[in-house]
């Protein structure tokens, strides 16, 4: 047993965090062993997965496009490759399509295309098609510290064009580069580009087609936030997951509950009640907090235990009797929760519950296996995401 206690100061809040590595009695099974953190980033998926997991090209993608300088590059790093923002100032221009291939054993299975500014991706010279129907989203970058008239004609070209080409992208507008806004300014800079974004929609003939915007930064959590928002529409199985996490928290006297992709930070579902960000920020820091401590002091002495496994568990008690409680899922999924002291009393009892929600994530991953092998016999092309699927009676 491998027992941490940290006192932290942040916000003026104190933390208390005890941090366990001990066993839990559960009969959960063993299909669910963590791999070791020592090397944390998306890798190759694991020998035994690989008759499961499709092809790159068959993995629906997410294109980052938007003016030179917005920040396209800069939000890849932060989020995907756990790039420090300080660090992101010394990036250079885009001048080629980077691809990014994310990838684990959950849901989180795509591509994120960076494409530079400066090139029209919808001349003759490319193959529109390849671009953009195997596109399960589009992001466009708005620098919000910039006259934002030129970005918004090309957001309409590009909207237009892309939706002529696949109807069903779903089309996401990330206002980044807000950190030095006021509030007020914040809030006015999204009116007017909602505004003018839609207004150039109807003009054009196209009302029909919905943006979603976010206010963006990679100087806070409000980035992971909204790619967490883009993800989760990729997700058809994402009522079922909600329906999961809203008996557990019914049942266990749990307020909010986040099941969180550890590497990236993005949550893939949450319960049904609205989202804090405050409590959202608690969650992250959480994680941060799980994975330093795993790496540094869970490792035995010869490097061969995982520091991190299916056994795992850390809680933490803040001083306003709040306790933040997390288990590991598989892999890569973290269950997070946040409750009142008074309710994790009954923690033997929250604890089965989780093993039974983990048991039937379990059984979900077990039915998408099942189908994506049947459609391999049966050479149907499928994407991972839209490939996910349950029993109807589900």
């Amino acid at each position: 047993m491998t027992l941490v206690v940290l006192t932290l100061l942040r916000d003026k809040t104190l933390f208390t965090s005890v941090m366990s590595l001990s066993s839990y009695e559960d009969d959960a099974g063993g299909d669910f062993m963590v791999g070791s953190f020592q090397d944390f980033g998306y890798g190759t998926v694991d020998q035994e997965n690989e008759a499961t997991a499709s092809s790159s090209d068959e993995k629906p993608r997410i294109l980052l496009m938007g003016l030179r300088r917005s920040g396209k590059s800069s939000i890849q790093k932060v989020v995907f490759h756990k790039v420090s923002p300080n660090e992101t100032l010394f990036l250079e221009s885009t001048n080629k399509i980077v691809k990014d291939d994310i990838s684990n054993s959950s849901f989180v299975q795509f591509q994120v295309w960076d494409l530079p500014g400066h090139i029209d991706f919808f001349d003759t010279l490319f193959d529109v098609d390849k671009i953009f129907r195997g596109c399960g989203a589009l992001i466009f970058v708005i620098d919000a510290q910039d006259e934002y008239v030129e970005a918004l004609d090309k957001l309409n070209m590009t909207v237009t064009r892309a939706h002529k080409i696949n109807p069903e992208i779903k089309f996401e507008v990330f206002i980044h580069k807000v950190d030095s806004l006021s509030d007020d300014q914040k809030i006015e800079s999204q009116r007017d580009i909602h505004q003018r974004a839609n207004d150039d929609l109807v003009d054009a003939g196209f009302e029909g087609i919905y943006l979603s915007f976010y206010l963006t930064s990679i100087y806070d959590h409000s980035i992971f936030e909204a790619f967490s928002k883009v993800v989760q529409k990729l997700i058809p199985q994402l009522p079922t997951l909600e329906n999961l996490l809203n008996m557990l928290i019914s049942n266990s006297g749990i307020e909010k509950a986040f099941l969180f992709d550890v590497v990236s930070k993005i949550y893939i579902a949450t319960d049904s009640s609205p989202v804090d960000m405050q409590s959202y920020e608690l969650c992250c820091d959480m994680i941060d907090v799980v994975l330093d401590i795993s790496c540094i002091y869970g490792l035995q002495d010869d490097n061969e235990l995982n520091a991190f496994d299916d056994e795992s568990a850390s809680i933490i008690k803040l001083n306003n009797t709040t306790v933040l409680y997390l288990r590991e899922v598989n892999r890569y999924l973290a269950l997070v929760c946040i409750l009142r002291e008074d309710n994790f009393i009954k923690q033997g009892i929250i604890n089965y519950n989780f093993l039974c929600f983990r048991k039937a994530i379990q059984e979900v991953f077990e039915v998408r296996q099942k189908m994506l092998a049947s459609k391999t016999e049966n050479g149907t092309d499928h994407q991972v995401l839209n490939g996910i699927a349950v029993n109807k009676d589900e």
